[in-house]
């Protein structure tokens, strides 16, 4: 099971943070997980959210640019080394992992982390033959 995860890309200006949030809030979609990166000029903002068409189409009629991407979102358990166990996992079968962030959304005892991998097919093979639980975006 992948999330789509909506990459929009943004000018490094004062507000523009705001102006996504506001986009979001008046097509009544709820984010479930984020992370930014920027730079000096521009930044990707990569959002989780329960409806990931609904939010394109807004942000397109908003003039934002947005890419989906496939991601893995998985279950650890919330401890001390619940994390490390599953990048020990994704190591030891040479899954390459480009980024990850977690969501803001957990079950009792348990977190979701996105995974953006180099090979997203191999990475959810690996993870259901290793008894690693890949949600969707309707569980986050």
């Amino acid at each position: 099971m992948t999330i789509n995860q909506i990459s929009v890309f943004l000018e490094n200006k004062s507000g523009r943070l705001a102006d996504v949030t506001k986009v979001l809030a008046d097509a009544q979609i709820n984010i479930r997980a984020m992370t930014i990166a920027d730079t000096a000029d521009f930044g990707i903002l990569r959002i989780v959210v329960n409806d990931t068409e609904k939010a394109c189409q807004a942000f397109e009629k908003n003039g934002f640019t947005v890419r989906i991407t496939k991601v893995l979102g998985i279950e650890i358990e919330d401890k001390p080394g619940g994390l490390h166990s599953v990048m020990e996992i994704f190591k030891s079968n040479g899954v390459n992992i480009e980024y990850l962030y977690a969501s803001v959304e957990n079950k009792k005892g348990k977190a979701v982390v996105i995974f953006k991998v180099e090979d997203v097919d191999l990475g959810l093979k690996i993870a259901e033959r290793s008894s690693l639980v890949a949600v969707s975006e309707k569980d986050l």
